[in-house]
């Protein structure tokens, strides 16, 4: 971004190509009723109880990186944008710029997303000023800090589904990175989800970013992370979560899933994308972590047209080649995408969304994380026993093991298990939350089941 936050090239023992994480994520979602800012408050204590998880440097106020991702806050962004018309939720996107300190650069970066937009056939409705509390964190996230802003764009009269609006925007992003090169970091660009992260600690996240303290910012569903820079350079681009994951652990195979992703680009084909395809190669932005590398692949498998567990299942496949209590079609699936994809060989746990259907899985090496669910409406998946308090009243928890599972097994609003909710500390091998739309129901006419 600038001289300040973009990490250094290769230099001394430190090489770029060794970016890894080693943090504390969780995952809240509300099965029923309307969106609302007890998840957000809730997914703020949980990852303000990970606050050991993180990290910090020399400076003490100065974390390796906190955030979170939420769905955007509709009510919230129609009160803040007041004189300026929005469209109904889903006809439009809020991009989250981290825009270069330096004034001149600024301007110019901020023309080139605006005539991108255009030239994209979508409209620029209102530039945001995101507020922030510098007095909460260290001299150098201060010194570091991005200028924030937010672009709302509005979709085309052409654009008649919100899937397509996603792509067109994913496509925008790209060309936008493209042209604004290390000065500039986009942390989301959606109409579905939105990301306020920094090089922060956990207990800073909301006294930084006033909004997250404002009752109007509601969601459904939040992933929240704290991160612990291995052996490498915090900055603001690489805090988590990226655009559908928070990330624990490490990918400690991404020197060949980059080689091979770079190999295939050339026969990549989309009848979704058309030509547009042409514009988001390459699939990886150079400089990022290995999970910011991960994000970018799921990003492009997931917009291609495949449901978010289809896409994490095909990257973080489980060990089932000797396992005998596998499903066939189960091994078969496994088996077909070994041609098309290799492992993400960690170990690491992961927490993702789409910002309609959210879940966990582990790779196969492992990683500790436990679930618990609330009677009437509460979801949450965290680290570790540290997190306990995340919910109250739990009546369910168990170790987090790997999705086996499609959208159509999980029903709006279910949360779907292998093992029998009243099963506690087993591997619960389906961990899908589908929270997209879902109606205020009563339980009994909900339906749900393990």
């Amino acid at each position: 971004m600038n001289r300040h936050t973009a990490p250094p090239g290769a230099t001394g023992l430190y090489h770029p190509a060794n970016e890894h994480d080693s943090c504390g994520i969780a995952l809240v979602a509300k099965l029923w009723g309307e969106a609302s800012h007890a998840v957000v408050e809730k997914a703020l204590d949980a990852l303000e109880n990970l606050e050991h998880r993180g990290a910090e440097g020399a400076d003490p106020g100065t974390g390796d990186g906190a955030g979170i991702l939420i769905q955007i806050p509709d009510a919230f962004l129609r009160a803040a944008a007041a004189g300026v018309e929005l469209p109904q939720p889903g006809r439009y996107g809020v991009g989250v710029c981290y825009l270069p300190s330096d004034p001149e650069r600024r301007v110019v970066i901020e023309q080139l997303i605006d005539e991108t937009i255009a030239s994209e056939g979508q409209r620029v409705l209102w530039w945001r000023d995101v507020p922030v509390d510098d007095r909460h964190v260290g001299a150098t996230a201060r010194l570091s800090a991005p200028v924030i802003r937010q672009v709302l764009v509005e979709a085309s009269e052409d654009i008649h589904d919100q899937d397509a609006f996603e792509r067109k925007l994913y496509v925008i992003r790209r060309l936008i990175e493209r042209g604004a090169g290390r000065d500039l970091a986009l942390p989301s660009f959606s109409s579905r989800t939105i990301v306020y992260k920094g090089m922060l600690t956990a207990p800073q996240l909301p006294r930084y970013f006033t909004d997250l303290r404002d009752p109007r910012v509601a969601t459904r569903l939040a992933l929240a992370h704290a991160r612990f820079s291995t052996n490498t350079f915090p900055s603001w681009e690489l805090a988590h979560p990226y655009r559908m994951i928070a990330h624990n652990g490490e990918v400690n195979t991404p020197r060949g899933n980059i080689n091979w992703m770079r190999a295939r680009e050339s026969q990549l084909a989309s009848e979704l994308f058309g030509d547009d395809l042409e514009k988001v190669i390459p699939v990886v932005r150079e400089g990022g972590s290995d999970s910011a590398i991960f994000d970018n692949v799921l990003e492009l498998l997931v917009l291609s047209g495949r449901s978010i567990e289809h896409a994490v299942m095909m990257m973080v496949p489980e060990a089932y080649r000797t396992r005998t209590d596998l499903d066939p079609d189960v091994k078969g699936f496994y088996d077909f995408h070994s041609c098309l994809m290799e492992p993400w060989d960690g170990p690491a746990a992961v927490v993702f969304t789409d910002g309609r259907l959210a879940g966990a899985v582990l790779d196969r090496n492992g990683r500790v994380v436990r679930w618990n669910r609330r009677l009437e409406e509460l979801y949450g998946i965290r680290h570790e026993e540290a997190v306990g308090r995340l919910l109250d009243d739990l009546f369910d928890a168990a170790v987090v093991g790997m999705i086996r599972s499609t959208s159509e097994d999980a029903p709006e609003g279910v949360a779907y298990y292998r093992v029998p909710l009243t099963t506690r500390h087993e591997p619960a091998r389906r961990l899908l939350v589908n929270i997209a739309a879902t109606p205020l129901r009563s339980r009994k006419a909900r339906g749900d089941r393990p």
